[in-house]
């Protein structure tokens, strides 16, 4: 509610998201959405190497997009920032409560994909010959079947329930479905679109859309 307040009085927002759209930024924006706090988007031209730039490596020395700031704090890693974001301003509507069991399962899958499909789907499409006991991604059919496991039976990560999880996992499901960077089996297919039928997942794609017109991409 302060936040709204803010917004109204005219006075700056204290959350600012460092975005293009065409990078992991864009994803973030469909987590601001579904929390619904407001934010500012603050444009980065990666093209012309904005990104690189001495007052963006003091936020992030990587160099790279996302780049969450809430006041003073500043978050990087996309599964970091929804993790943050639903804890600080969704807790026990996009992220359960510490002390319940589902945050277990919440937490399990919202790594696992910058953890494993990430690098795992990377290593499939380069041809990366590595030991399965020496990758944290195992092998790709191994990867697929845990996907499968966590979606097999349930409309989200939760069950029934949509959480902060979903944004994070089913967000890179739906990025490498749509760059057929991942193989679309039915469960994969399904459980994207049920997550593009969400309101916040519209608004994002209208912002991520807006931004990229104003700049011409």
């Amino acid at each position: 509610m302060s936040q709204q307040l803010n917004r109204e009085k005219g006075e700056p927002m204290s959350l600012t998201l460092y975005h293009h759209p065409y990078t992991r930024a864009a994803n973030v924006v469909w987590m601001l959405e579904e929390v619904g706090t407001p934010y500012e988007l603050r444009y980065v031209d990666v093209r012309a190497g904005a990104h690189k730039a001495p007052e963006i490596l003091a936020l992030n020395p990587m160099g790279k997009l996302p780049i969450l700031q809430d006041g003073e704090l500043v978050v990087t890693e996309s599964a970091a920032i929804g993790l943050y974001l639903a804890d600080r301003y969704a807790s026990g509507e996009l992220a359960p409560a510490l002390d319940d069991p589902a945050r277990g399962t919440y937490l399990r899958w919202s790594f696992f994909a910058p953890s494993v499909i990430e690098p795992g789907s990377m290593a499939k499409a380069s041809g990366w010959e590595v030991k399965e006991s020496a990758a944290g991604w195992g092998t790709h059919q191994a990867m697929l079947a845990a996907m499968e496991s966590a979606l097999e039976g349930r409309s989200f990560v939760l069950g029934e329930t949509f959480s902060m999880a979903d944004v994070i996992f089913g967000g890179t499901i739906r990025y490498m479905l749509t760059f057929k960077m991942l193989e679309p089996r039915p469960i994969f297919e399904a459980y994207s679109e049920r997550l593009a039928a969400r309101p916040a997942f519209k608004r994002a794609e209208a912002r991520n859309a807006a931004v990229s017109q104003e700049h011409g991409l």
